[in-house]
C-alpha cells in the first residue's frame, strides 16, 4: 500500500509553488540537454537546427492543447500527448 505522501503524487498538480518548480525543472532539463547536444558539434548550423526543432515542437504542443481545444473541438479536454493520439485515431473524419 502506498504511503500518504506517495498517494498525493498521483493526482493533479494544484499548488502554484510546485507548478513553478516543475517549470524551472523543465527549463533546466531543456537547457542542459540542448547544451549537451550543441557541445557535441558546436556549429552555427547545429545551433540553428536545434532552435528550429525546439520551436517547432513547442508550436506542436501549443496546437495539441490549445488550438484543438479552443478553436477546433471545444468538447475535448486533453490530459497528455497520448490523449491527442487517441483523439486523432478515434475521431470521425469531417467532410
Amino acid at each position: 500500500m502506498p504511503s500518504k505522501w506517495m498517494s498525493g503524487l498521483s493526482g493533479d498538480l494544484k499548488h502554484p509553488g510546485w507548478m513553478y518548480l516543475k517549470a524551472v525543472l523543465f527549463l533546466i532539463a531543456g537547457v542542459a540537454t540542448t547544451a549537451a547536444i550543441f557541445a557535441q558539434i558546436p556549429t552555427l548550423q547545429n545551433a540553428f537546427l536545434l532552435a528550429i526543432g525546439i520551436w517547432s515542437f513547442c508550436r506542436l504542443y501549443y496546437f495539441c492543447f490549445y488550438v484543438i481545444e479552443k478553436y477546433i473541438d471545444p468538447s475535448f479536454r486533453f490530459a497528455g500527448l497520448w490523449s491527442v493520439v487517441v483523439y486523432f485515431t478515434k475521431r470521425k473524419p469531417r467532410g
